[in-house]
């Protein structure tokens, strides 16, 4: 079984959500109900959430996207470079949260029990 997390992390790298969705899934999925009910300014990602859907919400919503654009783009968006190497923090939170080798390997048989892991580890990290 395979699990893909989606996260959102904070301007410090700190966990704000996650959401867990089957290995074989886009991650364009989750992304509404990650950022449903979040403030933010600038949602920094990579090649992966570069939808057109994405991007009109976040219009909507008057954040700026920095996202990595992919290469079948016809038009490709403009992104702030300097930004988009903070991009880093989210990087180092999914290696952070590899060192829990539970995480790492899927130990958890449920979703429900997988997620109380995470938001464990979680904790763990910020407290470090």
């Amino acid at each position: 079984m395979t699990t893909e997390i989606l996260a959102l992390t904070d301007a410090l790298g700190n966990l704000v959500r996650f959401v867990l969705l089957p290995g074989q899934r886009f991650d364009t999925v989750g992304v509404p109900p990650l950022i449903e009910g979040v403030s933010f300014d600038t949602l920094i990602a990579d090649k992966a959430f570069d939808s057109n859907a994405i991007i009109a919400e976040l219009d909507k919503r008057g954040a700026k996207a920095v996202i990595s654009q992919h290469p079948r783009r016809a038009r490709p968006l403009e992104i702030d470079k300097e930004i988009y190497k903070w991009r880093h923090l989210i990087e180092n939170f999914f290696c952070k949260l590899k060192e829990f080798k539970r995480i790492a390997m899927r130990a958890d048989k449920t979703d429900q029990s997988f997620e109380a892991m995470i938001n464990l580890a979680a904790a763990v990290i910020n407290s470090r």
